[in-house]
């Protein structure tokens, strides 16, 4: 955010500061360490690693999102950015073809700076990247050339919480708000349901410079759209292999009590988890309240909490200290 407001990028896109910041990330891909797994592959020269990206932004859909956390999608949706691909290999994936089978075309920076002026265009209330771990130089590369051609809407990075913090520290001053996932507790788990390394460390080291970045406080506009600030959220599953309880004491511990935490209870069997003898059930609603008592005990002050109604498409978000304000946050990730 800026002196005179927002979003945060504008000046560094004046500067040329934004330009700059896209080559570096850019330059990263040649033994590739955009994400925690560093494979090394040389992505712009065509070889392929976990992601199977090659350097260019790939996406799956881009349209106004309704169904994110009240102060996201706000009254005229989430200009929501779909890219396909990801570093992870979650067994209960939802969006299966897009993150495992790449389903989706591939653009360039020119492009996707024009998705993003067109999407504000329509009315977004901000630019909602989903699932760009893998993409960020592309992300930057095309957030230059659109702020240079009149963008001017909240950045929201929406990603899977296993990032580079090497790479986060080019997003510094770049994002307006995070919404990151906090998965596990576990890193043995994490490995067997997601196919991530050393998970916890990479996710707690994010989570931290994340907070450094925007801190505590969730900054909203006269309508109540957010501005700046972190929104952590959590996906409760069963048996509990998420490790609730252990990932909510570490935010309200490690980070703050103040952090805004999304907690999640539509988890439903999907992709490679339909026939896991754990995996392939909802949530139970005990599960569910005890991972609310959770929420509790650990302290913390802000966020939204699902209302458990068995049916997973069917669950709506309850605003912690405003029990009035309901909304449905997003399925866009597994």
């Amino acid at each position: 955010m800026t002196e005179t407001g927002w979003p945060s990028y504008s000046p560094l896109a004046r500067s040329g500061e934004l330009a700059r910041r896209a080559q570096l990330g850019r330059e990263m891909m040649r033994a590739c360490r955009v994400c925690p797994r560093e494979c090394g592959v040389d992505r712009l020269a065509g070889e392929l690693g976990v992601c199977r990206q090659g350097p260019e932004a790939r996406l799956s859909s881009w349209n106004l999102h309704a169904w994110e956390e009240p102060p996201i999608s706000g009254t005229r949706g989430s200009g929501t950015i779909f890219f396909s691909g990801c570093v992870g290999r979650c067994l209960f994936c939802q969006n299966w073809p897009i993150s495992q089978l790449g389903h989706g075309q591939t653009v360039s920076a020119e492009r996707l700076a024009e998705m993003m002026l067109e999407l504000q265009g329509r009315g977004a209330h901000n630019i909602n990247l989903v699932t760009a771990t893998h993409f960020v130089p592309a992300v930057l590369a095309a957030l230059d050339i659109a702020a240079q051609e009149g963008l001017c809407l909240p950045l929201v990075y929406n990603c899977g919480g296993y990032e580079s913090v090497e790479v986060l520290r080019l997003l510094d001053g770049v994002v307006d708000v995070y919404l990151p996932d906090a998965k596990y507790a576990d890193d043995a788990v994490a490995r067997r349901l997601s196919g991530f390394t050393g998970y916890v460390a990479a996710n707690r080291a994010a989570l931290r410079e994340m907070h450094r970045q925007v801190g505590d406080e969730l900054v909203l506009d006269e309508d109540g759209i957010a501005r700046r600030g972190l929104i952590v959220r959590h996906m409760v599953l069963p048996a509990g292999l998420a490790g609730t309880a252990e990932v909510l004491r570490w935010i309200a511990a490690e980070l703050s009590p103040g952090v805004h935490v999304s907690l999640m209870a539509q988890y439903c069997p999907a992709y490679r988890a339909e026939d896991d003898p754990v995996l392939g059930r909802p949530i139970t609603e005990n599960e569910y309240l005890a991972a609310l008592d959770a929420f509790d005990a650990a302290g913390l002050e802000q966020g939204w909490r699902q209302e458990y109604h068995g049916d997973p498409e069917d669950m709506f978000g309850l605003e912690v200290n405003s029990p009035s304000s309901c909304a449905k946050p997003g399925q866009n990730r597994a």
